[in-house]
């Protein structure tokens, strides 16, 4: 139950971000719409993101959490905060080199993400290339702060100390939805409101970093400033790291590219970013949180030789994820338009736009099961220091993607990147069960077998529903906010309640299980 738990905290501030991310995106949707200024700054806003998810996610999460786990329980936590120096100085030396290069090197380096922009005035006189290259001067420097973060974050992470590492991404979104508030109120053009959100970005980083290094020294972590040196530690760390940061930068290229080949066609960059928001809330609330808590989970029991306990743990997670995923995906699925038009459609944020985000969304929701269960199986081969065999089926996942996603953009349109993402992320998914399986690291108990399908079955009666009221529901955007976010809510919460007691008749869950993971609350990770 310590692992429903930690899930339970990172989850709940994660619910709390994305919350806030959505009221972020709902106001860049009504100051920016799907157009030139917004396929600008989604543009210069994907560039640092990729690679932090390269350098941090991929690199640390593959490989440092378990050697820090590691030197914890054999060589106590002082060599562990002593290794966790000795990484620190060099990932910030990396990283820096590399966005200072990045900085120097622009407008001609943003052609890897940036090429198909146009280079002439729009109507408005706007260049969509060069406004772009701007606005990614302003947000490259968060790549830096963000990766100091993410180390810091797996710190505490080992450590058990779970709530500031889930909390800081709070920090953008306040800091975003304050700079719309304010450029609102002073009625900027679309072009200054996203110069602004530039610039709030990266000094969000800042803040996020010093809240992660005030947590670790408060939680008792020794930390020092060190010089870059290449330590039997950082060779370890770099040996394991360098899978992780292909098996990421596979992944993070991949979705470059479809960023890429969505710039093609004006607007498509926009509809495929507002419905990738839209399936990121469950996926960032149900597997990012679950495979945070899972890898130090599973590190320190494989350490301890507890090998039936880390397959415990890996089982339950896969029941836990697919538990709130399933009908996450259903209702997506089933009333894409509905949820779209009620959080988006006002402003520069039309009917017509609402249609496009739609059809994108609803095939990112075929693979919203597959996105959380990646979450999920990839930190039992990260616990056992094999980043490499991720890495291999990260590869054929995005080789699968780019070809399909090229094929399907010429034949069907720019959803196709949606339907082409979802499919390559199922392959991913059955490549490495199926290896987790055969190597005896994953075995399905019991439990799993018997209330997988009572889960697809409650959430198949949930969508029914869904669709029943599907033609029932009042067309939203048009009336104001207030009503849209309490339809929005009802049809929500009726969808959650009819899902429950469906999957209680059914017995898809055990509610003991709820009640002891909640039950001494005080002890929960902090």
């Amino acid at each position: 139950m310590k692992l429903l738990r930690s899930t339970a905290v990172i989850g709940s501030l994660t619910l709390v971000s994305r919350l806030l991310g959505l009221v972020r995106d709902i106001l860049i949707a009504r100051f920016l719409g799907a157009g030139v200024v917004s396929d600008a700054f989604f543009t210069a806003f994907k560039l640092p993101n990729v690679f932090r998810r390269m350098f941090a996610e991929g690199a640390f999460n593959a490989a440092f959490v378990p050697l820090y786990a590691k030197r914890i329980e054999q060589d106590g936590e002082t060599a562990a905060d002593g290794f966790a120096s000795e990484a620190a100085a060099a990932l910030f030396f990396v990283v820096a080199i590399l966005v200072i290069g990045f900085e120097l090197t622009m407008p001609w380096s943003f052609n890897i993400i940036g090429y198909p922009m146009s280079r002439s005035p729009n109507d408005a006189g706007i260049t969509p290339y060069d406004l772009a290259v701007l606005y990614a001067w302003l947000t490259m420097p968060y790549l830096l702060f963000m990766s100091m973060t993410a180390l810091f974050s797996g710190v505490l992470n080992t450590r058990n100390h779970f709530a500031v590492a889930a909390a800081v991404p709070i920090v953008l979104n306040v800091m975003m939805i304050g700079t719309l508030w304010a450029v609102g109120h002073l009625q900027w053009s679309q072009r200054l409101i996203g110069l602004a959100l530039s610039g709030a970005i990266t000094a969000s980083g800042i803040i996020q970093m010093c809240l992660v290094i005030w947590a670790c020294r408060k939680s008792g972590v020794k930390f020092s400033l060190r010089r870059p040196r290449f330590t039997p530690g950082v060779r370890r760390l770099l040996i394991l790291g360098v899978p992780g940061i292909i098996s990421a930068g596979i992944t993070q290229i991949n979705l470059l590219v479809s960023h890429f080949i969505a710039l093609g066609q004006e607007s498509a960059a926009s509809f495929l970013t507002y419905a990738d928001r839209l399936y990121q809330l469950p996926l960032g609330i149900i597997g990012i949180a679950m495979g945070v808590a899972l890898l130090p989970t599973l590190s320190r029991a494989i350490r301890a030789g507890d090998e039936d306990g880390a397959k415990t743990s890996l089982n339950h997670g896969i029941e836990i994820s697919l538990f709130l995923t399933l009908p996450a995906a259903v209702a997506l699925y089933v009333i894409p338009d509905f949820l779209i038009s009620g959080i988006y459609q006002r402003g520069a944020f039309t009917a017509e736009t609402t249609t496009q985000v739609a059809m994108a969304l609803r095939w990112f929701a075929l693979g919203l099961p597959a996105f959380v269960l990646l979450k999920v199986l990839t930190p039992a081969f990260f616990a056992r220091e094999n980043t490499r065999t991720p890495m291999i089926w990260a590869g054929v996942s995005a080789a699968i993607n780019l070809s399909l996603g090229f094929t399907l953009f010429h034949t069907i349109g720019f959803h196709g990147l949606a339907l082409a993402t979802s499919i390559a992320a199922w392959v991913n998914v059955i490549g490495l069960s199926f290896l987790l399986l055969r190597s005896g690291d994953l075995r399905l108990g019991e439990r799993l077998r018997r209330t997988l399908p009572r889960m697809a079955l409650a959430s198949a009666v949930m969508g029914a529903g869904l669709y029943w009221a599907k033609t029932r529901l009042p067309d939203l955007g048009a009336v104001n906010i207030l009503m849209d976010f309490a339809w929005l809510i009802a049809v929500a919460g009726a969808g959650f309640i009819l899902y429950v007691i469906a999957a209680t008749l059914l017995r898809a869950y055990d509610p003991a299980d709820i009640g002891r993971a909640f039950s001494r609350s005080a002890k929960t990770p902090q």
